[in-house]
């Protein structure tokens, strides 16, 4: 609030305690729309320090997730024990690791637990892996392979020595599936090409 000039002979100037009087008058007004005066003083810090919990318990709410995400995602297994591709069975209930054996021209299976650690012996016979290479769909079997360990009547390991499965499997546009039954339920994985990854290992 400025001083106006005032009326001739009072010296041009509005008197400085009614300058102070006007501010005054114009905060007590401000606050009053913001607070309603029948507020006490204390309720309205009780009140802004709740705000100030809240907005701290969520802060600390928001770093817990993010550091059960952060758990989780370094939890993501990326290798198998013998060192070859992961598949994802279901959510990751369980999973697949292919192997690819150039000299032998074998692809191996095998059937891992939720961490990708343990083997997970099954009572299937067979594998079917059911693939799309340059468009074509084409059908592969792996037979039973029993490992060291796997009870009797179950495997944990199926393989197959084809050429023409190796081939298709070393495919950059390959895409597939392998259906892949485990007590009682089925769980299907996704298969694609992995011919980039297999040449750098064989490198």
């Amino acid at each position: 609030l400025r001083p106006s000039p005032g009326r001739e002979g009072d010296g041009g100037e509005v008197p400085r305690r009614v300058v102070r009087r006007g501010l005054r008058r114009m905060t007590t007004l401000m606050f009053g729309l913001i607070v309603p005066p029948m507020i006490e003083k204390e309720t309205v810090m009780r009140f802004f320090d709740t705000v100030r919990w809240v907005v701290l318990a969520c802060g600390v709410a928001a770093c817990g997730v993010m550091t059960s995400a952060m758990a989780a995602e370094d939890d993501h297994p990326t290798e198998g024990p013998h060192h070859g591709t992961l598949i994802e069975l279901g959510k990751e209930d369980f999973h697949a690791e292919l192997v690819h054996d150039d000299a032998t021209d074998t692809i191996t299976i095998y059937i891992l637990d939720a961490a990708a650690k343990k083997a997970v012996p099954i009572v299937a016979k067979k594998l079917t892996l059911n693939m799309v290479a340059a468009g074509k769909p084409q059908q592969f079997h792996l037979a039973a392979k029993p490992q060291e360990g796997d009870p009797n009547g179950l495997s944990s390991a199926f393989a197959a020595t084809d050429k023409t499965l190796c081939q298709v499997l070393d495919a950059e546009d390959t895409k597939g599936r392998v259906n892949v039954e485990i007590g009682g339920k089925v769980y299907v994985g996704e298969v694609g090409g992995h011919g980039d990854h297999e040449k750098e290992q064989h490198n």
